[in-house]
């Protein structure tokens, strides 16, 4: 009967089939045959790393655009890059900085969405995000957009390379933006320092063009030789943008060939014009240009040398000149770095082949930080380096050290992470363009063991094809020429045949060697056991000395840990000096390890220690295996470090001029105000001007009292979180308490109730102050207007994130596009201790009354937008904020993730979870009351921060360029902040808000738990007669004395965890039977459930009165 069925069922198919045979094959036509005839080759061999679970197809189209499809069904962001083979080197003679300039033009219209801001616009309201670079050689478009919209951005994205506009009246307004582009790169050295280099080589060879251009560049000058700069853009656009030199990459949550059906639609019908990928053979430096010192004069106060060789373009499939870089920068004893800084001529070096190389040419370059003592020494620091390099002729390349870097890189390739959709289509376009298409993820992976490239590489290296470039303030009264674009002051000489003579005949330095073998590679790669593992991380350990977080990852299953400590030190930052104290023993104490940190990075092991409010935070993040190598000696080092006091005089005179207006302008001018502002909100955060005012009191001595007395009282909070199991959790930060409390006499726990955590200023309602300050470091104002939204919660927080994302792309196409007010327009969330609200900073040219005006009208006109956005648009800006709430992709984000929820005391470690499900029950009214609430209402809490340029005197004066513009409702009387200490006495304080509720729940069974293990943990000290430290934590073993689970709070586990460095056996049955039995078999159950253990109570007290100490 069964038979009988199937065989009908199968006729009746069959039938079916032969009926509408027609219509099924013009259904399955687009999924199959229409993509395949546009298709030239397909590549599905693409070599990847065991730990990426992406799919990968190779295409190359019939017009010969070459791509790489990546399917991911699990990402939240879909993402495409297309790569250029073209660059700025191909810039016209008469109009250098032309590529860029297209670049600029391709994303403000095409000839199917011609709105100027469609492409950003759809981006912005779908959770995405663009940019655009363009290089030497070659220019990368990328964008990243929620998955559900890929075909919409990746068809705008598309029209980029079939029909753009170049529409002629937007071109004056983005030459502003380039204008401005450049006026922000005037203050940048390495913009300066770089484009002199450039400047430097032959005039003839396109290496030397002025690449960014501004108005002087591109609309000035050719004005007045008749150019039209249109038609040249069009010119460029029409020669170089073939698809034959286009590399496209494309990440989805389709299928493979879903995204194939996709890409090859929108992208075949890209011209291919059948160019030449332009190559540079001949290298833009000739011999009349080596043998060369320029002196250099930045705007900031750094010292740095360059010392550079020409190479050819080098074998990409054996890259021979990493070997050199590797010993070169390398930072262990012997070291050409360790002997400068023993010397105290430098602080840093780093050795690479430049990134300003080209197809056809090459640059190696060795970068090192001086100190003001090394600028008085740079001859011999060349001398120094060309005897490293002899060093390195004298041996021959050894075999182990390419094995140990190539060890190292496929260590990287077979455990790697995966990147954000963004950062791995930027990577694998590009390698679509350098390496053949089944390699491009592992191109880095055993490079070819080439000695003799390795010898030709290091015989470039000479006196002979030198070019140094030294950058110093101390220059500026010997400078006698100035470059044109950026008008740096340099004076450039011909080293003399003296110290030629000396260079070439360098001899040998006893005090430089090879590097010995890196101790930190990691060599077990395992993943721990998955069991019973919890969701979130739940306490460990909780006394008046530590608290431990652990949580055991089962998400991305990789050999790799992430550990946090928090030392909560009083002491750290009680007043300025004590602050700069502590800035000065972290910057040493760093200094002091930077052995065992390079060695350590370069084997994927890294570790920081960084001031913080409350003290210093430790975290060491990387392979699992030696971390714990690591975290002792780190551990060693902190409890007896002393301090070199040539070391301390060169890092406080570093760290006073940081402190100053001339140190200040490492930082972008938006930094600095984003500084203002975070002062002037925040409670407890001393000023520049009174850590400045203290460094007088910094010495040797006031510094030793203070690191004695720094680790006399803390208390540590500490997260471990990745591929280790809870007793390694426990046995690290049993570590940590043996070191310290061995090692720190008169150590006093600091109990957990006295961390205070610091409190935001409360802005009164419908206040607005104002905070002005002089700029006389930068051309450009900067302007910040900040509402204040009150306290974090889950309601607020969606509420905002979703105003922010609903003005996102308006704020920067109203005033940088339209308005072109400046270069750096944002509009984001302000956070610090718990509070919020939202932040506008436009960095300009005009001043900041006249911007704020700008700012003021825009907000006005939200009002309106966001009460007649229509329902749809309404529920797009949700899903968009709901990509961007994205889970973390890497172990150490989530970490980060976990850690922001305990340092701030609220544990909500679901909160991603929990506020998407509250984003979508936000309704357009609640969101419009909110913004009536908090930013359109006379209640509103306002404050504002200008920083105006006194630089130029050709600066418009407010009554002149404030424009006559709408009197808002809710603009009241400002009242300036004179002083920022004043104004934060004057206000109140937030009050702390509670954590999360479920964290009181996991904390008092944590602490249930840890009774347990301290009964356990009491009876093994009065056995072993350890009766001050360390305290041993044991697990009950599965035995027949055993108590239940139920009656003790807790399941059973076996095994012991010991400090390190005690001498005691970690597996022996016999002790851990009696630890168990001496408890278990003097307990006493009575009738109403209740367990004691007299016996354990007796020997407690015999130990209080042995050691006449309480317990």
């Amino acid at each position: 009967y069964n038979r009988l069925t199937n065989s009908c069922i199968l006729e009746i198919f069959i039938c079916i089939f032969f009926m509408f045979r027609n219509q099924i094959s013009e259904f399955i036509a687009p999924v199959t045959n229409m993509s395949t005839e546009r298709v030239e080759k397909r590549c599905d061999d693409i070599i990847k790393s065991q730990n990426d679970d992406r799919l990968y197809r190779g295409l190359v189209l019939t017009n010969k655009m070459k791509v790489i499809l990546i399917s991911d069904p699990t990402t939240d962001k879909s993402a495409a890059a297309m790569d250029i083979n073209v660059g700025s080197m191909c810039d016209p003679d008469d109009l250098p900085g032309l590529a860029h300039f297209c670049e600029h033009m391709l994303f403000l219209g095409t000839k199917k969405y011609p709105q100027q801001n469609d492409y950003n616009k759809f981006l912005s309201q779908n959770g995405g995000t663009s940019k655009a670079i363009t290089h030497l050689d070659h220019t990368i478009y990328y964008f990243d957009v929620s998955f559900e919209k890929l075909k919409g951005a990746l068809d705008r994205f598309a029209q980029f390379f079939l029909t753009p506009l170049f529409t002629e009246n937007l071109i004056e307004l983005e030459l502003n933006a380039i204008n401005s582009e450049h006026e922000k790169n005037l203050a940048d050295d390495s913009q300066r320092v770089n484009h002199l280099i450039k400047s430097s080589a032959n005039s003839h060879h396109p290496f030397s063009k002025f690449s960014t251009g501004n108005r002087e560049s591109l609309d000035t000058i050719p004005k007045q030789k008749g150019i039209n700069v249109r038609n040249k853009l069009l010119e460029f656009y029409e020669k170089y943008y073939s698809a034959n030199i286009m590399s496209l990459s494309v990440l989805g949550k389709e299928s493979l060939d879903e995204l194939e059906n996709m890409v090859v639609d929108l992208f075949c019908e890209v011209r291919n014009k059948e160019i030449q990928v332009p190559t540079w053979p001949e290298h833009p430096f000739k011999d009349e240009h080596f043998r060369t010192m320029w002196y250099i004069v930045p705007k900031t106060y750094i010292r740095s040398l360059n010392i550079e060789f020409p190479l050819p373009d080098m074998h990409r499939q054996s890259s021979p000149e990493h070997y050199v870089s590797y010993l070169l920068q390398h930072e262990r004893k012997g070291s050409l770095l360790s002997v400068l800084r023993a010397k105290k001529w430098g602080n840093y070096l780093k050795s690479t082949q430049r990134a300003q190389s080209a197809r056809g040419f090459s640059i190696f370059n060795i970068f090192i930080d001086l100190t003001k003592k090394g600028i008085k020494h740079i001859k011999d620091i060349i001398l120094l380096v060309f005897q490293y390099i002899n060093m390195l002729k004298l041996e021959e390349p050894n075999k182990w050290i390419y094995d140990e870097y190539r060890d190292i890189d496929n260590i990287k390739f077979y455990f790697k992470e995966k990147s954000s959709p963004r950062t791995h289509v930027k990577f694998t376009v590009r390698a679509l363009q350098e390496f053949p298409m089944n390699e491009i993820l592992c191109a880095c992976v055993n490079p070819e063991w080439r000695p003799d490239l390795i010898k030709k590489i290091i015989g470039y290296l000479t006196p002979q094809n030198v070019r140094i470039y030294i950058t110093a303030k101390e220059y500026k009264n010997i400078a006698d020429e100035i470059e044109s674009w950026y008008g740096t002051k340099y004076k450039k000489v011909k080293v003399s045949k003296k110290i030629m003579d000396m260079w070439n005949s360098p001899g040998f330095n006893d005090d430089l060697k090879l590097p010995p073998k890196n101790e930190f590679i990691a060599t077990i790669f395992d993943i721990k056991p998955q069991i019973n593992v919890v969701k979130f991380p739940i306490i460990l350990k909780d006394t008046s000395f530590v608290k431990l977080w652990y949580k055991k990852d089962d998400e991305f299953l990789v050999p790799k840990a992430k550990m946090i400590f928090d030392f909560f030190i009083p002491f750290a930052h009680v007043d300025p000096l004590s602050c700069n104290f502590t800035y000065m023993f972290i910057n040493l104490f760093r200094e002091s390890l930077n052995e065992y940190t390079y060695a350590a990075n370069l084997a994927g092991l890294q570790w920081e220690l960084n001031s913080f409010k409350y003290g210093m935070t430790l975290s060491i993040d990387g392979y699992d295996d030696k971390q714990h190598v690591l975290l002792e000696k780190i551990m060693d080092r902190m409890i007896n470090f002393e301090v070199d006091p040539k070391r301390f005089e060169i890092l406080k005179k570093k760290y006073i001029w940081k402190l100053t207006s001339e140190g200040l302008t490492f930082k972008l001018l938006h930094e600095h105000a984003i500084n203002y502002l975070v002062n002037l909100l925040e409670g407890q955060q001393w000023l520049r001007e009174e850590l400045l005012e203290a460094t007088t009191y910094l010495d040797v001595r006031g510094f030793k009292r203070h690191i004695l007395q720094l680790f006399n009282k803390m208390h540590i909070q500490c997260l471990i979180y990745g591929n280790v199991t809870e007793m390694e959790a426990i046995d690290i930060i049993e570590l940590i308490e043996f070191k310290l409390m061995t090692g720190v006499p008169n150590i006093i726990p600091l109990l957990e109730q006295k961390l205070e955590l610091s409190r935001e200023i409360k802005l009164e309602n419908g206040c607005h102050f104002l905070f002005e300050v002089k700029n006389d470091l930068y051309k450009s104002s900067c302007t910040i207007v900040y509402y204040s939204t009150g306290l974090q919660s889950i309601e607020s927080n969606m509420l905002l994130e979703l105003l922010a994302q609903i003005i996102a792309e308006p704020c920067f196409n109203t005033l940088k596009t339209k308005e072109q007010l400046g270069y750096i327009v944002l509009s984001d969330i302000h956070r610090s201790n718990k509070a919020q609200g939202l932040r506008i900073i436009v960095q300009s040219d005009k001043h900041p009354q006249y911007v704020e005006k700008r700012i003021n009208l825009f907000l006005h006109s939200m009002l309106n937008h966001i009460s007649t956005m229509t329902e749809e648009q309404f529920e797009e800006n949700k899903k968009a904020l709901a990509v961007r709430l994205e889970k973390p992709n890497r172990l150490s984000a989530r970490c980060i993730l976990y850690w922001n929820e305990i340092i701030n005391q609220q544990c909500n470690f679901d909160r991603v979870n929990i506020e998407a499900a509250y984003l979508k029950t936000i309704s357009q009214q609640q969101l419009l009351n909110f913004f009536k609430e908090n930013i359109h209402s006379k209640d509103r809490c306002k404050l504002s921060v200008h920083l105006i340029s006194t630089v130029s005197s050709k600066k418009s004066s407010p009554e002149n360029t404030i424009e006559k513009t709408v009197d808002l409702s809710t603009d009241e009387e400002v009242e300036k902040i004179d002083n920022i200490l004043s104004f934060r006495n004057s206000q109140f304080l937030y009050p702390l808000i509670n954590p999360f509720e479920d964290y009181f729940l996991r904390k008092d069974m944590a602490k249930l738990v840890v009774s347990v293990w301290s009964l356990v943990t009491a009876t093994e000290i009065v056995r072993t007669k350890r009766l001050n430290w360390p305290a041993t934590v044991w697990r009950f073993p599965q035995s027949s004395h055993q108590p239940s689970s139920s009656s003790l709070g807790g399941s059973g586990g076996s095994g012991a965890v010991y400090p390190r460095g005690l001498q005691t056996r970690r597996d022996s049955s016999s002790e851990t039977n009696f630890v168990a039995n001496t408890l278990c078999n003097s307990s006493r159950r009575y009738d109403d459930g209740t367990l004691t253990f007299p016996r354990l109570e007796r020997e407690l007290f015999l130990m209080a009165t042995l050691s006449k100490k309480p317990i």
